[in-house]
């Protein structure tokens, strides 16, 4: 057998091989999302901060209740990578699995979130400019495009927003400002723009969104 016989039937054996393995893979079948068990899951390791229904009602901690299952679990991934820092969070998510965590943002999804409202009316007016429409000289986009007019996001790629605790959102937008909080890249450059009162009064408006 010349080279180039060699040559071609080594390449040919690849090729299938990977045909072989690519369609095995597809035809793999992905676990079935259980809610029941995640509410289970939920009450035994989440409620405790964030609230039997997701409300959560301490300021500090966030509302979960009808966020995008695909962020929360992406969160959860992040959380028990170390990809997100939270010492705390990185506890309860490294006794989760990944069905766990897909089984847990399910049922989260299906909860109703609980309204908020706007403290600061002093406020408000700035964050609502900035949050629907940015700050065009210091090429600020509008939170708007990303996370919706009304703060309901968009499903498997923004966070719903719309009703959160102001505390808990200024403490992220600060964590993304400084660095600290290093899983979006997007948010990091956007947060880098904004002052204290500007996170302050996005945050507020956020918290009155629905």
């Amino acid at each position: 057998m010349n080279l180039f016989a060699k040559l071609s039937w080594v390449l040919g054996g690849l090729v299938l091989a990977a045909s072989a393995h690519a369609q095995s893979s597809a035809a793999a079948p992905q676990a079935k999302v259980d809610v029941n068990k995640g509410a289970a899951q939920y009450a035994a390791v989440c409620a405790a901060c964030h609230g039997a229904d997701g409300n959560s009602t301490t300021p500090a901690n966030p509302k979960l209740a009808g966020q995008h299952p695909e962020y929360l679990a992406k969160q959860l991934r992040e959380y028990k990578s170390g990809a997100r820092a939270n010492a705390i969070m990185k506890g309860f998510a490294s006794t989760l699995s990944d069905d766990d965590m897909v089984n847990i943002s399910a049922w989260l999804a299906t909860q109703k979130p609980k309204a908020g409202f706007a403290k600061d009316k002093e406020l408000v007016a700035l964050g609502e400019r900035i949050y629907r429409g940015g700050v065009a000289d210091r090429q600020i986009a509008a939170c708007a495009g990303c996370h919706s007019p009304n703060g309901a996001g968009i499903p498997a790629q923004y966070p719903r927003l719309s009703g959160q605790h102001a505390d808990y959102t200024v403490a992220q937008m600060v964590a993304f400002r400084d660095g600290v909080r290093k899983n979006s890249l997007q948010m990091n450059q956007v947060a880098a723009k904004l002052n204290d009162r500007e996170i302050r009064a996005v945050s507020d408006y956020i918290a009155g969104l629905r």
